[in-house]
């Protein structure tokens, strides 16, 4: 490549134009730009097909933005690709988002790695704060307080908007009954083009031809692959759903997976987003009154104080944090639940959520954390095999996100560095917070019996199973005194052991 400042390397997760600003380390002004298409990873790991598709059409529609200032490689490795871009020629890039790039672009000769970008903080105002609060167990609350501070976010002077911190009070409800949907207005969805018809020809040619293999269906693509789109997305968000996104964003209903939430975690995660401007168009909404404050804080509580938290986490645990096996799971995910097959689930919730997955490689946080998450924390599935199903699995999964979300906070491998409790709830949870059991072959008030709820079963096998450890934490010692208070133990267990070896 020509060009007097050195080429810079884009990941296919640093799409914005925030990774080609000059300053603060970044690259030069005119640099030209390297972007490389890896068979490889679609080769080793098997992911969701919506997922191979969005990440290669957002590659391919922003190597079309920059047109000439790029060179666009496709080759079997990254390595391949970059030498034969720029060859011995020096070349920069911003930190990638894993471990595994991470000891890539070091070990390769030439490359200068600037600092991370598409993030709130730098790692080193993180790793302080860390280190301040002894660095064992921390926790969310405390950080995003911080965080709100250092970044004059949603604050009147030194008070919170709001007079709170926290509105989990107003945004906890239940979903409305008697009704199939919120009602909300519906989300910004793109139109695909001929880009998007040339990724789907590519993927058909490599499960085709080359033996690549996915799992989930594709098309029509669901979530922007471009920063018109990504900013069209965060307006109609902005403007005409956050107002109800607060009080039902814990909330599931069968007909209605989408609800009131943004759909702009993948757009991030891409990096065709930038936190700051999410965060800022939610706090402009709130001042403006176009949305209440609890529906305002609860979006910034996902941006600046969880997909933050997570990130910095993520490098500062480090990399042996993903072995973490605290409780001692090791059981294998089973096929049916691998594969997505929803069809062989008799549980309502579970087979809907797992149609969700499968149709669109999304749902929102808490059929992932509930549902799925809790299914395989009272199944004792194995918390590292869990956690790169939900990487490859999901539109906006990467290694990052993740390792955090999945060891830590869903299957309290970490033991306890992460979250102050396992998450992990019976059928009358899921029968509260949604209407899955409405039509269900099971009773969430039953724990023995052919109507017996797995998720009640599992849940009372799971406290028997770890009845020391809850017995030891104040916020679980309840869940110890109710097994107690079972006259019906050993059925429940028998009756829950019939789910080890087929789906529920």
């Amino acid at each position: 490549m020509t060009g007097t400042a050195p080429a810079h390397w884009l990941f296919g997760d640093q799409l914005g134009p925030h990774f080609l600003t000059p300053g603060a380390g970044g690259p030069g002004r005119d640099a030209p730009v390297v972007m490389i298409e890896s068979r490889a990873v679609f080769r080793r790991h098997r992911f969701h097909r919506a997922k191979a598709h969005l990440v290669l059409s957002a590659m391919r529609h922003r190597a079309a933005e920059l047109d000439g200032r790029v060179r666009y490689m496709r080759a079997e490795t990254y390595r391949e690709g970059l030498r034969e871009a720029v060859g011995d020629a020096p070349v920069t890039v911003h930190h990638p988002t894993s471990y595994a790039a991470a000891r890539l672009v070091r070990a390769l000769p030439g490359v200068r790695v600037l600092p991370a970008r598409g993030f709130l903080l730098p790692h080193e105002d993180f790793r302080v704060w860390a280190d301040g609060h002894g660095g064992g167990r921390l926790r969310q609350e405390d950080f995003y307080h911080w965080v709100r501070r250092a970044l004059d976010l949603l604050m009147d002077g030194d008070t919170p908007a709001g007079g709170h911190w926290n509105h989990d009070h107003a945004n906890r409800e239940p979903p409305p009954r008697k009704t199939a949907t919120l009602g909300a207005p519906a989300p910004y969805r793109p139109r695909e083009d001929d880009i998007d018809a040339e990724v789907r020809a590519d993927l058909d040619r490599w499960e085709r031809e080359e033996g690549i293999r996915f799992v989930g269906r594709d098309g029509p693509r669901l979530f922007p692959a471009s920063r018109r789109e990504a900013l069209a997305a965060l307006r109609r968000f902005t403007e005409h759903r956050l107002a109800g996104f607060g009080p039902h964003e814990d909330a599931m209903l069968a007909a209605d997976p989408v609800m009131s939430h943004s759909l702009l975690s993948s757009s991030l995660n891409l990096g065709l987003l930038d936190p700051a401007e999410c965060v800022t168009a939610a706090e402009d909404a709130w001042r403006a009154g176009r949305a209440p404050v609890n529906s305002a804080e609860g979006f910034v509580r996902q941006i600046a104080g969880w997909r933050e938290y997570v990130w910095q986490l993520y490098w500062y645990f480090g990399d042996d944090y993903r072995h973490r096996n605290a409780l001692r799971h090791d059981a294998p995910l089973p096929d049916w639940f691998r594969e997505l097959d929803a069809d062989a689930v008799t549980a309502r919730c579970l087979a809907t959520v797992l149609a969700q997955v499968r149709d669109t490689g999304w749902t929102h946080h808490i059929p992932r954390l509930m549902v799925l998450g809790g299914f395989a924390l009272q199944r004792g599935w194995d918390p590292r095999e869990l956690t790169d199903w939900f990487h490859r699995g999901f539109v906006d999964g990467y290694d990052w996100v993740m390792v955090p979300n999945v060891t830590g906070m869903s299957q309290y491998a970490d033991g306890g560095r992460m979250t102050t409790k396992p998450y992990t709830s019976g059928g009358a949870y899921i029968h509260r917070m949604s209407d899955l059991c409405a039509g269900c072959a099971y009773r969430p008030t039953d724990r023995t019996g052919d109507r017996a709820c797995p998720y009640t079963t599992g849940y009372w096998s799971f406290a028997h199973r770890h009845r020391a450890l809850l017995a030891g934490n104040q916020r679980t010692v309840r869940a110890v005194q109710g097994l107690d208070r079972l006259g019906d133990l050993d059925d429940v267990l028998a009756t829950d052991r019939r789910w080890d070896e087929a789906p529920p």
